[in-house]
């Protein structure tokens, strides 16, 4: 079995931070709607549901996909870079550079080592059969 290489690990490990945010803010949204009084109980209610099963979703793939050398593992986790990108966008035009500017640089450090040859070697191989 081939040994992981550091951008391997590292796009992982951003990946898993990326799904541990937002987890969190899944579980802060639903903490607010069930202790709170929501505008939109289902509008809240969906979007705790939703940061869970994204925060659920890109662990497993860290760890399922990307940390067990999984070749599926790194199409949701580009996919999930390329998302980032306009949600930074978003919170940087909200006047919210503080959290924007780390989710741009989170995003590139994902783009960057999911991309990087020694990932795509560790993943597919040298292309030959």
């Amino acid at each position: 079995m081939n040994r992981r290489p550091l951008t391997l690990l590292i796009a992982a490990a951003v990946v898993a931070l990326e799904g541990l945010v937002a987890l969190g803010l899944g579980v802060f949204v639903a903490v607010e709607t069930l202790t709170g009084r929501p505008d939109d109980m289902t509008s809240a209610a969906a979007e705790a549901v939703f940061g869970l099963l994204i925060g659920a979703g890109l662990l497993w793939v860290a760890w399922g996909g990307l940390i067990k050398m999984e070749r599926w593992g790194r199409s949701p986790a580009v996919l999930a870079q390329i998302f980032m990108l306009p949600i930074a966008v978003t919170l940087i035009q909200s006047d919210q550079p503080q959290l924007g500017i780390p989710v741009i640089v989170a995003a590139l450090a994902g783009f960057a080592t999911l991309l990087a040859p020694p990932t795509t070697h560790a993943l597919y191989g040298d292309g030959q059969a």
